[in-house]
């Protein structure tokens, strides 16, 4: 079942993005059109009644700083996560970052429940870092509050579906005052004081399409309410005057903030041995991922020297079986490949293999500001040396 799912959600996704034809094909993007102009009117009345005020947002009185996207997936999101939890907390902040740990594994019912229906004194959200070490594998956290958990220290990791209550959890029991909400733009019954919204340049707006025909999860004229928009993975010294043109049209008052995703070394899955990039150039490789942009990967390592011999996609999100890794392994063996190449968020979910002739390595990538930085440190000042805020709501 889980293999035909998986095959399913490939084939859906090529479909969306154009790359499959034929009837079954055609019939499928005429019910997923239908369906996109249902989820239009949702989301439009949704950000209307919070508008209205007919739906109530929630304050928690401290700074609450949102980092979305209006597409799904593949604008490089948890570099810059990264990035600001960083700069804050070397601005004095005690940071925490909330995510609702997508496609993690649930926990037990009764623990759901009582989350759910019980009293503030009872709510504990997943604490996948505490600011000292980790506590939750990949399974149990996501693979990017994983991820990040690992890369940052002092800051503080949470994941539960309901932010509100693991926001105040955050600031009450864990003394935070400065709240990132991972994937947080549509995340709308938290007062967020600034909206970061990530646009990628290599698909800005997906297929011009909304979910589920398209990969947009609003309208490009609701990128309105961003306070900074970072135009992620561009290349120095490539013109982006089209697309910020566009991005003006529909908002006129946001910092724009060109960016680049930028790759820093190579280190091995198993043992942490670093090599530097240099180690690609002429070397002929395995790529495997499972992420939303496969060949935004893939091209970065050709851009490195590398000479992809093979290559194996899978679902994003897709937790790798031993059979599957093992299967890749031999495969690039028998093409004589130097090397297996992931990315970090994949590594995650890589099962644990003894004997593994080749290495496998996972590329990492962290941003890099190309234009903006004045614009860049005001936001960071904006966020460390903030104005006083209302009390927070008392709704348990």
């Amino acid at each position: 079942m889980r293999r035909w799912l998986d095959e399913f959600e490939q084939f859906a996704i090529e479909v969306i993005l154009g790359k499959r034809f034929g009837k079954r094909a055609a019939v499928l993007r005429v019910f997923l059109g239908l369906l996109s102009w249902i989820y239009l009117g949702v989301v439009q009345l949704r950000l209307w009644l919070y508008r209205k005020r007919l739906l109530r947002e929630r304050q928690l009185g401290c700074m609450v700083i949102s980092i979305g996207n209006l597409t799904v997936g593949g604008t490089g999101k948890t570099p810059v996560v990264e990035k600001f939890a960083r700069a804050l907390q070397d601005g004095g902040r005690r940071v925490a970052i909330l995510s609702r740990g997508y496609k993690s594994k649930k926990p037990p019912l009764f623990k759901r429940l009582a989350n759910r229906f019980g009293s503030k004194k009872s709510f504990v959200p997943r604490i996948v870092s505490d600011g000292k070490r980790l506590l939750l594998g990949s399974r149990m956290a996501g693979d990017e509050p994983y991820m990040l958990a690992g890369n940052l220290k002092n800051v503080i990791v949470l994941v539960d579906r309901d932010r509100v209550k693991s926001g105040l959890y955050a600031i009450e029991k864990l003394g935070c005052d400065t709240l990132l909400l991972d994937d947080g733009l549509q995340y709308l019954r938290l007062k967020h004081r600034m909206d970061v919204v990530l646009v990628d340049r290599q698909a800005p707006f997906g297929n011009e399409h909304l979910l589920p025909r398209g990969t947009l999860r609003e309208p490009p004229p609701n990128l309105r309410r961003a306070s900074y928009v970072f135009i992620t993975k561009c290349e120095p010294g490539v013109d982006n005057s089209e697309l910020i043109a566009r991005i003006r049209r529909y908002n006129r008052t946001a910092e724009i903030i060109e960016c680049s995703h930028s790759s820093r070394y190579l280190q091995h899955v198993y043992n942490g041995t670093r090599v530097e990039l240099s180690y690609l150039k002429g070397r002929y490789v395995g790529a495997i991922s499972a992420i939303a942009r496969p060949d935004s990967f893939e091209d970065g390592l050709r851009n490195l020297g590398a000479k992809i011999e093979l290559s194996r996609h899978f679902a994003d999100h897709h937790r790798f079986t031993e059979k599957e890794i093992a299967g890749f392994v031999r495969r690039c063996v028998n093409r004589d490949v130097d090397a297996i190449i992931t990315t970090e968020k994949d590594c995650v979910r890589f099962p644990r293999l003894k004997g593994v002739e080749l290495p496998i390595y996972f590329l990492r990538v962290e941003i890099e500001i190309l234009t903006g930085h004045e614009s860049w440190w005001q936001c960071v000042d904006r966020i460390c040396q903030p104005q006083p805020m209302m009390a927070p709501e008392r709704f348990f």
